[in-house]
C-alpha cells in the first residue's frame, strides 16, 4: 500500500526526513526530466513550449557517456530563453532555470538544492532517473511533477512511482512519438503514468494541470456552505466506487481521497466536485482509474531496512527460540501491494532460520492479501524489474531470484512461502492463527474510528505471543494493552496475552453484519391426508430413493457435480476454502485415483465401468465399497455427463483386493470369468512374479540411467545458467553503452548541424564583401577563397589543397610566396602595393593564420582594391 503522503496522514505525527529538510518556497515546482537514447529531441521539443516566466525550474536527466564531455546543456540553451546550467554541488534551485546533470554523476533533490554524488552501481546498472525522480518525491512530495521520455530499459519506472504516491504529477512521452519507447512503455504498463502526450503537448498540459488545481483546494475548504457543496457530490463519487468495486471509501481520510480526486479533477480540467461526479457517473472507466488512483501502492524489497535488519537479528531468533521444532508458521501481511514486502518476509524469514544452532524443521506460509486485483495479479507473477538491484545485496538476488533477460524472477522454493488473494481488510473477516502480522502504511490512510476497528482485529487474528510490524509512521494508538513495544522507534509490537477485547473496542463490531448472509428458507411438511394419489406416490419414490437406493452423483463434463441422490458424505467430502464442487476435490483419500482413470475409460466405452473392492478412509475409518461409472451418450439433458454410484461392500464378505489399495477394473463381461482365475496354477503365478521382479530390475536400472543423466543434464544447466548470466550482463552494459553513444551521436549531429550553419554563414558574409581573401596552410597550399579572390588569381573550386606557387595570376608580384613564407617565419605582417596586366591597382596584405587556442596555421592573403585611389 501506499507510502506517507504528508505529515498530516501520520497516526502519531512523526515527521519524515523529507520533512526534516529544508522546505522549498510554496510557489516553486520543480520539474524533473528524464531521458535517454533519442532523448534530445524531445527535450528541446519540450522546452521550446515552456514560457520564459512559467514559475517553475527544471531538472533535466539524460544517460551520459562517463568519459565523453558533455554538450546537452549548450544544445537545450539554443531552445529555451531560460538560463541552462550544469548542475554542481550544493547549486541552489531557482525558478525559471534549467538545470542538466554532470557526466558520470547522479543528481538528487535535497531541500532547495541539488546533489551530486558518485554512482553506485557500476556502469550498466545504473538508474539516474529514478534516482531523482525518488529524491523529487521526498523533496517536493505532491508538488512534484515528472516527465519521462524516449530511451531504452525501464529507468524511471520506479522513481514515477514514489512521484505519484506522493500525489505528483506524472507524464509520459507516448510511445509512438519515441525513438525508442521502452522508457516510456514500462512506466505506462506499471500504471505509472498521469497523462500520456507528446513531448510538444506536455507544457500546456502542466499549465492546464497547475491552473485547475490552485482553484480545486480553494473550493474545499473557503466557508461552511462552500464545504456542504462537497457533500452530496463527494457521496455521489463514494456510491459510484462502492457500486463499481464494492469497497467504502467514506472511511479513508478525507484529504487523502479529496487530494487524489483533485488530482482527477485536474488532469480533466474541471472546475467543480459536482461535474467531476457527473463524469464519474458517466464514465466507468474513470471510476476504475479513481479506484486505481486511490489504491497507489508504492513499495519496494526491505523498504525502512533497518525495521527488517532488527526483524530478522533480534526478534526473530528469540521468537523461533520459543517455538516447538517443526511448528508450522502463519504470517499475514497487510496491504502487499504487488508483493515486494511478502517476498521480503520469506526473505527474512529463510535466512533467519538458517542462522539457528540446530535442525528445526520451521516451515512459514504467508498470507499476502491486497484490495487491488491488478497488484495481486502482479505479485503473483513475481517478476519485477533488473532496478531491484539497489534494493539488496547480490547475494540475495542469487539465491532468491531467478534472472532473465529483462526481469528478475522469484525462486520456486521462495513463491511457494507465500500465498497471495484479494482482501477486503475493511470489510472481509481476517486471516486467524497468525504469528505475525505485517501492516506497514496502510493505515495511515484511515481515518482513526477505521483505525480502533482494526487494532482488535490484528489482536484477535495473532496466537499468543503473535508480532505486529506497523509502517514508520503508524502506531497501536491507544491500544497499548493489546500490544507491547519491542522497539517502539522501528514499530515492532508483541501481543499482549492477558489483554481482553471489551467495551466499544469489541472485536464483533468491527464484521460485517450477518444480515447480509442469505438464509435459505425451509419447505414446511404437507399433511399426508391432503396429498393425491399421484402425489403420495411420488412421495413414496422419493422416500425409496433417499433410502434404499445407492448413493450416486451426475457430474459435467468437468467432472462438477451437477446432481446428487443419496447420502454420499462417506464418499466425498468438501475440499476447505472456496466452495468447489468438483468430484477430484470433494473425493475421500483413496478414492481420488482410481475414480480419475475411471471416468477416463468411461467416456471411451458405451458399457458400464465398475471398481470392486475400493479402499475409502473415512471420519468413522477405513471401508470397502464397489463403484459404478457410466457415461451417457444418448441425446437428451444427460447426454455428455457420467454418473457415478456408490455401493457399500459388507464387511463380512468383502472381497480381497490383489494388494493394500489396488483397485481392479472389470467390466460386465470379464465378471463371469473371476471363477476362472482361482484355476490359475502356482507355476503360472510364479512365472507372473517373476517377469514382475524383472520389470522391477529393469525400472531401477532404468531410473539409476535416467539419474545420471539428470545429473549431467543439471551441471550442464548450472554452466549454461552461470554463462547466461554473464552474458546477459555484459549485453545490459552493452545496452547502457550503446545509450550513451546514442546522446552522444545525437549530441554530436546537432552540434554538426550548428558548424554547418556556422560555416554557412562565414561563406555567405566572405562572398558579400569586396575584399579578395586567400587562406593557406601551414605549407602554403590553398584552404579556401572567396569569389572575389578567384578573378584576380586563377582559382577554381578543385585548386583546394594546392601550393600558392603553382597558381597564376593577374598580379605582377612574383615575390608573393616568398613573403608568404617570410611571415609565416616571422610571423609579422606584410604590406605591398601591387599592379596588374590589365592597369589595376591592389593593396595586397599578408598575416598569419591564428586559431582560437592561439596556434599559428597558416597565412590570410588579402586583396584590396585601390585603383581608383591610385589613379586619383
Amino acid at each position: 500500500m501506499p507510502e506517507p503522503e504528508s505529515k498530516e496522514d501520520s497516526t502519531d505525527g512523526t515527521s519524515s526526513q523529507a520533512q526534516d529538510l529544508p522546505q522549498p518556497s510554496p510557489l516553486t515546482r520543480i520539474v524533473g526530466l528524464g531521458a535517454s537514447a533519442g532523448g534530445l529531441a524531445p527535450l528541446e521539443a519540450f522546452l521550446s513550449k515552456v514560457p520564459s516566466a512559467s514559475g517553475m525550474a527544471y531538472v533535466v536527466v539524460q544517460h551520459l557517456d562517463p568519459t565523453h564531455k558533455a554538450l546537452l546543456g549548450e544544445l537545450l540553451a539554443r531552445v529555451t530563453e531560460m538560463p541552462v546550467r550544469e548542475a554542481t554541488q550544493g547549486m541552489s534551485i531557482e525558478a525559471d532555470h534549467v538545470y542538466v546533470i554532470p557526466p558520470d554523476t547522479e543528481l538528487s533533490i535535497v531541500g532547495n538544492a541539488l546533489k551530486l554524488a558518485e554512482p553506485v552501481a557500476t556502469r550498466g546498472m545504473r538508474l539516474p532517473i529514478d534516482v531523482l525522480f525518488s529524491s523529487l518525491a521526498r523533496a517536493r512530495g505532491e508538488q512534484a511533477i515528472t516527465v519521462l521520455l524516449s530511451g531504452m530499459g525501464a529507468d524511471g519506472m520506479l522513481g514515477m512511482q514514489a512521484v505519484k504516491t506522493t500525489g505528483g504529477l506524472t507524464l509520459v512521452q507516448t510511445p509512438d512519438t519515441a525513438q525508442f519507447d521502452a522508457m516510456p512503455r514500462s512506466a505506462i504498463a506499471a500504471g505509472c503514468a498521469d497523462i500520456v502526450v507528446s513531448p510538444e503537448a506536455m507544457a500546456p498540459r502542466i499549465a492546464d494541470f497547475l491552473a485547475n488545481d490552485n482553484v480545486a483546494p480553494a473550493v474545499a475548504a473557503t466557508s461552511d456552505s462552500q464545504a456542504e457543496s462537497w457533500t452530496e457530490p463527494l457521496q455521489r463519487i463514494f456510491d459510484c466506487l462502492k457500486w463499481r468495486m464494492r469497497h467504502d471509501f467514506s472511511l479513508y481520510k478525507s484529504s487523502t481521497v479529496q487530494r487524489r480526486i483533485e488530482r482527477r479533477m485536474s488532469i480533466h480540467s474541471l472546475a467543480s466536485l459536482a461535474l467531476y461526479a457527473d463524469y464519474l457517473e458517466a464514465n466507468v472507466q474513470e471510476v476504475d482509474l479513481l479506484f486505481k488512483e486511490l489504491l497507489i501502492g508504492v513499495t519496494s524489497f526491505f523498504r525502512d531496512s533497518e525495521a527488517w535488519e532488527y526483524l530478522a537479528q533480534e526478534v526473530l531468533p528469540d521468537f523461533l527460540g520459543q517455538q516447538r521444532e517443526g511448528a508450522g508458521l502463519r504470517a499475514w501481511v497487510v496491504g502487499c501491494s504487488t508483493g515486494e514486502e511478502a517476498y521480503t518476509l520469506a526473505m527474512v524469514f529463510s535466512e533467519a532460520i538458517e542462522r539457528l544452532p540446530s535442525p528445526h524443521g520451521f516451515r512459514l506460509q504467508i498470507f499476502a492479501s491486497d484490495l487491488s486485483p491488478d497488484a495481486i495479479t502482479s505479485a503473483r507473477r513475481g517478476q519485477f524489474p533488473l532496478s531491484i538491484r539497489g534494493s539488496m545485496s547480490q547475494e540475495r538476488l542469487t539465491r532468491f531470484f531467478d534472472e532473465r533477460e529483462s526481469h528478475y524472477e522469484v525462486k520456486k522454493s521462495l513463491r511457494e512461502m507465500v500465498l497471495f488473494a484479494q482482501h477486503d481488510v475493511v470489510l472481509d473477516p481476517p486471516f486467524t492463527k497468525l504469528d505475525l502480522i505485517a501492516c506497514r502504511n496502510l493505515l495511515i490512510y484511515f481515518d482513526p474510528m477505521l483505525q480502533r476497528r482494526l487494532m482488535p482485529f490484528f489482536h484477535y487474528s495473532l496466537r499468543p505471543g503473535g508480532l505486529l510490524m506497523l509502517g514508520s509512521s503508524e502506531t497501536v494508538g491507544r491500544f497499548h494493552r493489546l500490544f507491547a513495544p519491542l522497539e517502539s522507534r522501528l514499530r515492532i509490537y508483541r501481543r499482549q496475552d492477558e489483554a481482553a477485547i471489551t467495551g466499544p473496542d469489541f472485536l464483533l463490531k468491527s464484521f460485517p453484519p450477518l444480515s447480509r448472509i442469505e438464509k435459505e428458507h425451509t419447505v414446511p411438511p404437507s399433511e399426508g391426508s391432503n396429498l393425491s394419489g399421484g402425489e403420495l406416490q411420488r412421495a413414496a419414490d422419493d422416500m425409496l430413493l433417499q433410502v434404499y437406493a445407492p448413493a450416486a452423483v451426475v457430474l459435467n463434463a468437468d467432472g462438477d457435480i451437477v446432481y446428487i441422490s443419496g447420502r454420499t458424505g462417506k464418499y466425498l467430502e468438501p475440499a476447505a476454502g472456496k466452495a468447489n464442487w468438483n468430484i477430484h476435490a470433494m473425493a475421500r483419500e483413496g478414492l481420488r485415483r482410481p475414480l480419475l482413470g475411471a471416468l477416463k475409460q468411461a467416456g471411451e466405452q458405451r458399457e458400464p465401468l465398475h471398481l470392486y473392492c475400493v479402499r475409502v478412509d473415512g471420519t468413522d475409518g477405513t471401508h470397502h465399497i464397489d463403484v459404478t461409472v457410466q457415461a451417457f451418450r444418448e441425446v437428451g439433458p444427460l447426454r455428455g455427463m457420467a454418473m457415478v454410484i456408490f455401493r457399500d461392500v459388507p464387511s463380512g464378505g468383502a472381497r480381497k483386493a490383489s494388494s493394500e489399495g489396488d483397485v481392479s477394473m472389470i467390466d460386465d463381461d470379464d465378471a463371469a470369468l473371476q471363477g476362472d482365475a482361482a484355476l490359475i496354477s502356482a507355476a503360472e503365478i510364479q512365472r507372473y512374479q517373476d517377469e514382475i521382479e524383472t520389470l522391477r530390475e529393469e525400472a531401477r536400472a532404468s531410473r539409476e540411467a535416467l539419474q545420471t543423466s539428470n545429473e549431467e543434464l543439471q551441471s550442464t544447466n548450472e554452466e549454461l545458467q552461470s554463462t547466461n548470466e554473464e552474458l546477459t550482463t555484459s549485453k545490459e552494459e552493452m545496452q547502457s553503452m550503446n545509450e550513451e553513444l546514442q546522446t552522444i551521436n545525437s549530441e554530436l549531429q546537432a552540434k554538426l548541424d550548428d558548424l554547418a550553419l556556422a560555416q554557412s554563414d562565414m561563406q555567405n558574409v566572405l562572398n558579400s564583401i569586396e575584399i579578395a581573401i586567400l587562406f593557406l596552410d601551414q605549407n602554403l597550399n590553398v584552404r579556401r577563397f572567396t569569389d572575389r579572390a578567384s578573378k584576380i588569381i586563377n582559382l577554381r573550386d578543385s585548386d583546394v589543397g594546392r601550393p600558392l606557387s603553382d597558381l597564376t595570376s593577374a598580379l605582377q608580384y612574383p615575390g608573393m610566396h616568398e613573403d608568404a613564407q617570410e611571415t609565416l617565419r616571422t610571423l609579422a605582417a606584410s604590406e605591398k602595393q601591387v599592379s596588374t596586366d590589365d592597369g589595376r591597382s591592389f593593396s595586397i596584405r599578408i598575416m598569419p593564420y591564428r586559431r582560437i587556442d592561439n596556434v599559428i596555421d597558416g597565412v590570410v592573403i588579402t586583396l584590396l582594391d585601390i585603383s581608383d585611389s591610385a589613379s586619383g
